[in-house]
Protein backbone atom coordinates (compact mmCIF):
# COMPACT_ATOMS: atom_id res chain seq x y z
CA UNK A 1 0.00 0.00 0.00
CA UNK A 2 1.35 3.42 -1.04
CA UNK A 3 2.27 5.52 1.70
CA UNK A 4 0.39 9.28 2.01
CA UNK A 5 1.72 12.36 0.39
CA UNK A 6 1.97 13.11 4.76
CA UNK A 7 3.90 10.16 5.07
CA UNK A 8 6.48 10.99 2.44
CA UNK A 9 7.18 14.25 3.72
CA UNK A 10 7.62 13.12 7.51
CA UNK A 11 10.90 14.88 8.83
CA UNK A 12 12.47 13.17 11.48
CA UNK A 13 14.14 15.74 14.38
CA UNK A 14 16.11 14.31 17.52
CA UNK A 15 16.01 16.02 20.65
CA UNK A 16 13.04 17.94 22.37
CA UNK A 17 15.20 21.11 23.48
CA UNK A 18 14.92 24.55 22.20
CA UNK A 19 16.67 23.50 19.10
CA UNK A 20 14.42 20.01 17.97
CA UNK A 21 11.12 22.68 19.25
CA UNK A 22 12.00 25.30 17.18
CA UNK A 23 12.01 23.20 14.49
CA UNK A 24 9.20 21.21 15.04
CA UNK A 25 7.26 24.42 15.21
CA UNK A 26 7.99 25.89 12.06
CA UNK A 27 7.20 22.51 10.21
CA UNK A 28 3.85 21.49 11.89
CA UNK A 29 2.93 25.07 11.40
CA UNK A 30 3.79 24.46 7.67
CA UNK A 31 2.27 21.02 7.42
CA UNK A 32 5.06 19.19 7.46
CA UNK A 33 4.57 15.56 9.30
CA UNK A 34 7.15 15.52 12.19
CA UNK A 35 8.05 12.82 14.76
CA UNK A 36 9.91 14.43 17.33
CA UNK A 37 11.86 11.89 19.44
CA UNK A 38 13.26 12.89 23.21
CA UNK A 39 15.66 10.53 25.25
CA UNK A 40 13.91 11.62 28.51
CA UNK A 41 10.45 10.49 29.73
CA UNK A 42 9.16 14.40 29.16
CA UNK A 43 9.99 17.92 28.18
CA UNK A 44 13.30 18.78 30.58
CA UNK A 45 13.57 21.34 33.00
CA UNK A 46 17.56 22.21 32.68
CA UNK A 47 18.52 25.60 33.61
CA UNK A 48 21.29 25.97 30.71
CA UNK A 49 20.99 29.18 28.90
CA UNK A 50 19.09 32.04 30.12
CA UNK A 51 19.92 34.79 27.52
CA UNK A 52 17.69 35.12 24.29
CA UNK A 53 19.11 37.58 22.13
CA UNK A 54 16.90 40.21 19.81
CA UNK A 55 16.60 38.27 16.58
CA UNK A 56 15.90 35.26 18.47
CA UNK A 57 12.94 37.10 19.88
CA UNK A 58 11.69 38.41 17.02
CA UNK A 59 12.01 34.93 15.57
CA UNK A 60 9.50 33.22 17.97
CA UNK A 61 6.89 36.32 17.55
CA UNK A 62 5.50 34.16 15.22
CA UNK A 63 4.61 31.56 17.44
CA UNK A 64 3.16 34.01 20.44
CA UNK A 65 5.62 32.76 22.54
CA UNK A 66 7.71 36.03 23.29
CA UNK A 67 5.70 37.59 25.18
CA UNK A 68 5.22 34.67 27.39
CA UNK A 69 9.31 34.73 27.74
CA UNK A 70 9.50 38.45 28.90
CA UNK A 71 6.62 38.20 31.11
CA UNK A 72 8.51 34.94 33.23
CA UNK A 73 11.71 36.43 32.60
CA UNK A 74 13.71 39.71 32.81
CA UNK A 75 14.19 42.46 29.86
CA UNK A 76 18.03 43.11 30.22
CA UNK A 77 18.08 46.79 28.38
CA UNK A 78 21.67 47.31 28.96
CA UNK A 79 24.26 44.99 29.74
CA UNK A 80 28.48 45.45 30.96
CA UNK A 81 32.00 45.17 31.30
CA UNK A 82 33.63 45.72 34.64
CA UNK A 83 37.00 45.75 35.84
CA UNK A 84 36.95 43.57 38.95
CA UNK A 85 39.22 46.28 40.62
CA UNK A 86 38.53 49.54 39.05
CA UNK A 87 34.74 49.40 38.27
CA UNK A 88 32.62 50.05 34.99
CA UNK A 89 34.45 49.86 31.88
CA UNK A 90 31.64 50.13 29.70
CA UNK A 91 28.38 50.20 29.51
CA UNK A 92 25.96 49.05 26.43
CA UNK A 93 22.63 49.94 25.52
CA UNK A 94 20.73 47.81 22.91
CA UNK A 95 18.14 50.67 22.57
CA UNK A 96 20.65 51.55 19.80
CA UNK A 97 19.16 48.72 17.59
CA UNK A 98 15.32 49.78 17.78
CA UNK A 99 15.10 50.51 14.07
CA UNK A 100 16.95 46.97 13.26
CA UNK A 101 15.09 44.98 15.70
CA UNK A 102 11.48 44.68 17.47
CA UNK A 103 13.05 43.87 20.49
CA UNK A 104 15.93 45.98 21.20
CA UNK A 105 16.65 44.58 24.65
CA UNK A 106 18.12 41.17 25.82
CA UNK A 107 15.41 38.83 27.53
CA UNK A 108 16.57 36.77 30.51
CA UNK A 109 15.09 33.75 30.91
CA UNK A 110 15.35 29.89 31.38
CA UNK A 111 15.64 27.80 28.12
CA UNK A 112 13.40 25.24 29.02
CA UNK A 113 10.19 27.51 29.20
CA UNK A 114 10.72 28.35 25.43
CA UNK A 115 10.62 24.49 24.61
CA UNK A 116 7.34 24.07 27.19
CA UNK A 117 5.83 27.57 25.94
CA UNK A 118 6.04 25.71 22.59
CA UNK A 119 4.85 23.37 23.20
CA UNK A 120 2.02 24.23 24.33
CA UNK A 121 1.49 25.87 21.01
CA UNK A 122 2.21 22.75 18.83
CA UNK A 123 1.27 19.35 21.39
CA UNK A 124 -2.16 19.46 19.72
CA UNK A 125 -1.35 19.78 15.87
CA UNK A 126 -2.07 16.99 13.70
CA UNK A 127 1.07 17.01 12.25
CA UNK A 128 3.36 16.52 15.29
CA UNK A 129 3.80 12.95 16.88
CA UNK A 130 6.50 13.05 19.99
CA UNK A 131 7.81 10.09 21.30
CA UNK A 132 9.42 10.19 24.84
CA UNK A 133 11.92 7.66 26.23
CA UNK A 134 12.92 7.34 22.86
CA UNK A 135 17.31 7.67 22.60
CA UNK A 136 18.42 8.14 19.34
CA UNK A 137 21.10 5.99 18.47
CA UNK A 138 22.40 6.12 15.28
CA UNK A 139 21.51 6.96 11.70
CA UNK A 140 22.01 6.00 8.52
CA UNK A 141 21.07 7.11 4.31
CA UNK A 142 19.04 4.73 2.70
CA UNK A 143 18.81 6.02 -0.85
CA UNK A 144 17.23 9.40 -0.44
CA UNK A 145 15.84 8.64 2.83
CA UNK A 146 17.09 9.10 6.28
CA UNK A 147 16.62 6.23 8.96
CA UNK A 148 16.88 6.63 12.89
CA UNK A 149 17.36 4.00 15.33
CA UNK A 150 16.37 4.87 18.93
CA UNK A 151 16.20 2.95 21.55
CA UNK A 152 13.02 2.71 23.59
CA UNK A 153 11.45 0.81 26.98
CA UNK A 154 10.15 -2.23 24.15
CA UNK A 155 13.90 -2.02 22.42
CA UNK A 156 15.39 -0.79 19.80
CA UNK A 157 13.21 0.64 16.58
CA UNK A 158 13.84 2.14 13.46
CA UNK A 159 12.65 5.18 12.03
CA UNK A 160 12.09 6.64 8.74
CA UNK A 161 11.73 9.78 7.24
CA UNK A 162 12.43 12.33 4.41
CA UNK A 163 14.76 14.31 5.91
CA UNK A 164 16.40 14.05 10.07
CA UNK A 165 17.67 16.72 12.03
CA UNK A 166 20.31 15.84 14.67
CA UNK A 167 19.45 18.11 17.75
CA UNK A 168 20.82 15.91 19.95
CA UNK A 169 23.19 17.85 21.27
CA UNK A 170 27.26 18.30 21.91
CA UNK A 171 27.62 14.54 22.56
CA UNK A 172 25.70 13.28 19.94
CA UNK A 173 25.03 10.16 18.96
CA UNK A 174 23.64 10.68 15.40
CA UNK A 175 27.20 12.98 14.29
CA UNK A 176 29.29 10.56 15.80
CA UNK A 177 27.29 7.24 13.83
CA UNK A 178 28.10 9.35 10.91
CA UNK A 179 31.56 9.38 11.52
CA UNK A 180 31.46 13.52 11.67
CA UNK A 181 34.68 15.21 13.18
CA UNK A 182 33.93 17.22 15.66
CA UNK A 183 37.13 19.75 15.35
CA UNK A 184 38.08 22.19 18.07
CA UNK A 185 39.65 22.19 21.37
CA UNK A 186 38.26 21.66 25.41
CA UNK A 187 39.23 24.37 27.72
CA UNK A 188 41.29 23.90 30.16
CA UNK A 189 39.00 25.38 33.01
CA UNK A 190 35.89 24.17 34.04
CA UNK A 191 32.70 26.42 34.93
CA UNK A 192 30.97 26.49 37.79
CA UNK A 193 27.19 27.80 37.82
CA UNK A 194 25.00 28.95 40.80
CA UNK A 195 22.26 30.48 41.32
CA UNK A 196 21.33 32.28 44.23
CA UNK A 197 18.44 35.12 45.05
CA UNK A 198 21.73 37.12 47.23
CA UNK A 199 20.83 41.16 45.56
CA UNK A 200 24.32 41.60 44.15
CA UNK A 201 22.68 44.83 42.62
CA UNK A 202 22.87 45.96 46.49
CA UNK A 203 26.91 45.72 46.68
CA UNK A 204 27.67 47.07 43.02
CA UNK A 205 27.25 50.21 42.12
CA UNK A 206 25.06 50.71 38.61
CA UNK A 207 25.34 46.90 38.33
CA UNK A 208 23.21 45.80 35.26
CA UNK A 209 21.59 42.40 35.23
CA UNK A 210 24.47 41.05 32.21
CA UNK A 211 27.68 42.15 33.75
CA UNK A 212 30.93 40.41 33.03
CA UNK A 213 34.06 41.14 35.88
CA UNK A 214 36.93 40.90 34.28
CA UNK A 215 39.98 39.87 36.43
CA UNK A 216 43.45 38.51 34.77
CA UNK A 217 43.12 36.18 38.08
CA UNK A 218 39.58 35.32 38.88
CA UNK A 219 37.18 36.94 36.22
CA UNK A 220 33.10 36.04 36.35
CA UNK A 221 29.92 36.84 35.26
CA UNK A 222 26.78 37.53 36.23
CA UNK A 223 23.19 37.31 35.07
CA UNK A 224 20.09 37.94 36.71
CA UNK A 225 16.96 36.17 36.03
CA UNK A 226 13.42 37.20 37.19
CA UNK A 227 14.57 35.43 40.26
CA UNK A 228 17.95 34.63 40.94
CA UNK A 229 21.11 35.35 40.39
CA UNK A 230 22.78 33.01 38.37
CA UNK A 231 27.52 33.47 38.50
CA UNK A 232 29.37 31.93 36.28
CA UNK A 233 32.42 30.89 38.06
CA UNK A 234 35.49 29.55 36.24
CA UNK A 235 37.38 26.98 37.81
CA UNK A 236 41.54 26.95 38.12
CA UNK A 237 42.91 25.05 34.97
CA UNK A 238 43.14 21.70 34.94
CA UNK A 239 40.43 20.86 37.97
CA UNK A 240 39.57 17.30 38.28
CA UNK A 241 36.10 19.03 39.46
CA UNK A 242 36.46 16.99 42.82
CA UNK A 243 34.93 18.86 45.63
CA UNK A 244 34.39 21.90 43.48
CA UNK A 245 30.24 21.34 43.89
CA UNK A 246 30.65 21.17 47.83
CA UNK A 247 29.30 23.56 49.57
CA UNK A 248 32.28 24.76 51.46
CA UNK A 249 33.90 25.78 47.97
CA UNK A 250 30.44 26.93 46.49
CA UNK A 251 30.51 29.39 49.56
CA UNK A 252 33.91 30.18 49.64
CA UNK A 253 33.88 30.83 45.43
CA UNK A 254 30.46 33.44 46.25
CA UNK A 255 32.20 34.95 49.55
CA UNK A 256 34.95 35.89 47.32
CA UNK A 257 32.83 37.96 44.63
CA UNK A 258 30.39 39.79 47.97
CA UNK A 259 31.83 38.84 51.54
CA UNK A 260 28.68 37.73 53.28
CA UNK A 261 27.72 37.24 57.39
CA UNK A 262 25.74 34.67 56.61
CA UNK A 263 25.78 31.50 54.05
CA UNK A 264 24.54 32.14 50.46
CA UNK A 265 21.34 30.62 49.53
CA UNK A 266 21.82 28.64 46.35
CA UNK A 267 18.82 27.21 44.76
CA UNK A 268 20.92 25.49 41.80
CA UNK A 269 24.46 24.70 41.34
CA UNK A 270 26.32 22.69 38.33
CA UNK A 271 29.95 22.30 36.74
CA UNK A 272 31.20 21.43 33.49
CA UNK A 273 33.41 21.64 30.91
CA UNK A 274 33.27 24.26 27.93
CA UNK A 275 34.50 23.52 23.84
CA UNK A 276 35.03 25.50 20.89
CA UNK A 277 33.89 23.00 18.27
CA UNK A 278 32.31 23.14 14.94
CA UNK A 279 31.14 19.64 12.91
CA UNK A 280 33.16 19.18 9.67
CA UNK A 281 29.72 19.18 7.56
CA UNK A 282 26.29 20.07 8.72
CA UNK A 283 25.00 17.50 5.80
CA UNK A 284 25.11 14.52 5.15
CA UNK A 285 22.93 13.47 2.68
CA UNK A 286 19.00 13.85 4.13
CA UNK A 287 20.45 13.85 7.54
CA UNK A 288 21.16 17.47 9.06
CA UNK A 289 22.90 18.68 12.24
CA UNK A 290 22.18 21.75 14.12
CA UNK A 291 22.61 23.51 17.06
CA UNK A 292 25.19 21.83 19.83
CA UNK A 293 25.38 18.71 17.69
CA UNK A 294 26.76 21.09 15.11
CA UNK A 295 28.79 23.35 17.25
CA UNK A 296 29.53 24.19 21.17
CA UNK A 297 31.30 27.50 22.26
CA UNK A 298 32.14 28.95 25.34
CA UNK A 299 28.95 30.78 27.24
CA UNK A 300 30.05 34.37 27.07
CA UNK A 301 28.02 36.27 25.28
CA UNK A 302 24.88 33.93 25.56
CA UNK A 303 25.43 32.44 21.47
CA UNK A 304 25.20 28.92 22.08
CA UNK A 305 21.37 28.53 22.46
CA UNK A 306 20.45 31.22 20.23
CA UNK A 307 23.09 29.96 17.67
CA UNK A 308 21.29 26.86 17.51
CA UNK A 309 17.60 28.55 17.13
CA UNK A 310 18.92 30.20 14.66
CA UNK A 311 20.26 26.97 12.77
CA UNK A 312 16.46 25.46 13.39
CA UNK A 313 14.77 28.03 11.81
CA UNK A 314 17.24 28.05 8.88
CA UNK A 315 16.82 25.05 7.98
CA UNK A 316 12.92 24.26 8.89
CA UNK A 317 12.26 26.72 6.20
CA UNK A 318 14.92 24.99 3.48
CA UNK A 319 13.21 22.10 4.01
CA UNK A 320 9.78 23.15 3.51
CA UNK A 321 10.58 24.89 0.20
CA UNK A 322 12.33 21.95 -0.98
CA UNK A 323 9.58 19.43 0.33
CA UNK A 324 7.47 22.26 -2.18
CA UNK A 325 9.26 21.66 -5.00
CA UNK A 326 12.58 23.81 -4.67
CA UNK A 327 16.18 22.21 -5.46
CA UNK A 328 17.82 20.21 -3.49
CA UNK A 329 20.70 22.25 -3.68
CA UNK A 330 18.73 24.91 -1.39
CA UNK A 331 19.83 22.47 1.64
CA UNK A 332 23.66 22.62 0.43
CA UNK A 333 22.70 26.60 1.11
CA UNK A 334 22.53 25.75 4.92
CA UNK A 335 25.43 24.00 5.49
CA UNK A 336 27.61 26.74 3.85
CA UNK A 337 25.12 29.51 5.71
CA UNK A 338 25.28 28.02 9.27
CA UNK A 339 28.60 26.27 9.54
CA UNK A 340 30.40 29.36 7.78
CA UNK A 341 28.68 31.89 11.21
CA UNK A 342 29.85 29.18 13.28
CA UNK A 343 33.46 29.72 12.49
CA UNK A 344 33.57 33.24 11.59
CA UNK A 345 31.34 35.12 13.84
CA UNK A 346 30.30 32.72 16.74
CA UNK A 347 33.40 30.73 17.98
CA UNK A 348 35.13 33.94 16.98
CA UNK A 349 33.52 36.32 19.15
CA UNK A 350 33.14 34.00 22.04
CA UNK A 351 36.68 33.53 22.24
CA UNK A 352 37.20 37.30 21.93
CA UNK A 353 35.24 37.58 25.11
CA UNK A 354 37.09 35.25 27.21
CA UNK A 355 40.18 36.96 26.39
CA UNK A 356 38.63 40.44 27.39
CA UNK A 357 37.80 38.76 30.44
CA UNK A 358 40.97 36.68 31.44
CA UNK A 359 43.60 38.34 29.65
CA UNK A 360 46.78 37.99 32.19
CA UNK A 361 49.23 40.17 30.75
CA UNK A 362 48.73 43.40 32.14
CA UNK A 363 49.33 45.71 28.57
CA UNK A 364 47.54 43.35 26.79
CA UNK A 365 44.34 43.61 29.66
CA UNK A 366 44.66 47.59 29.69
CA UNK A 367 44.51 47.45 25.66
CA UNK A 368 41.27 45.21 25.51
CA UNK A 369 39.23 47.30 28.16
CA UNK A 370 40.64 50.72 26.39
CA UNK A 371 39.29 49.47 23.25
CA UNK A 372 35.54 48.42 25.68
CA UNK A 373 35.84 51.89 26.53
CA UNK A 374 35.91 53.43 23.69
CA UNK A 375 33.02 51.57 21.99
CA UNK A 376 30.70 52.23 25.02
CA UNK A 377 31.40 55.62 24.84
CA UNK A 378 31.45 56.41 20.57
CA UNK A 379 27.73 55.61 19.01
CA UNK A 380 30.04 55.08 16.00
CA UNK A 381 31.73 52.12 17.17
CA UNK A 382 29.11 50.60 19.73
CA UNK A 383 26.45 50.32 17.02
CA UNK A 384 28.62 47.87 14.94
CA UNK A 385 29.63 46.31 18.12
CA UNK A 386 26.19 45.54 19.33
CA UNK A 387 24.66 44.68 15.99
CA UNK A 388 27.52 41.88 16.05
CA UNK A 389 27.24 41.02 19.63
CA UNK A 390 23.35 40.70 19.73
CA UNK A 391 24.25 38.24 16.54
CA UNK A 392 22.31 40.22 14.02
CA UNK A 393 25.11 41.13 12.00
CA UNK A 394 25.41 37.33 11.62
CA UNK A 395 22.30 36.62 10.48
CA UNK A 396 22.54 38.98 7.78
CA UNK A 397 25.70 38.03 6.59
CA UNK A 398 24.10 34.54 6.22
CA UNK A 399 21.93 35.94 4.03
CA UNK A 400 24.37 36.96 1.72
CA UNK A 401 26.22 33.67 0.98
CA UNK A 402 24.36 31.83 -1.97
Amino acid sequence: MAKSPREKNRVLIAGAGPVGMVAAAILTRREIPVTLVESDPGLTYELRASTFHPPTLDMMDEFGVTDRLIESGLIAPTWQIRDRAGGVVGTFDLSILKDDTAHPYRVQCEQWRLVHFLYDVIKDNPYLEILFSHRAVSAEQDGNRALLTVETPDGERTLTGNFLIAADGAASAIRKSLEIEFDGYTLPEMFLVVSTPFDFAAHFADLTSVTYFSDPVEWFFLLKTREFWRCMLPTPDGASGEGLLDEENVQDRLNRIVPNDEPYQVVHRTLYRIHQRVAATYRVGSIFLAGDSAHINNPLGGMGMNGGIHDAVNLAEKIVAVLRGAPDELLNRYDRQRRNIALEYVQVQSVRNREILNAADPKKRKENLDQIRRTAENPELAYPFLLRSSMITSLREAEKME
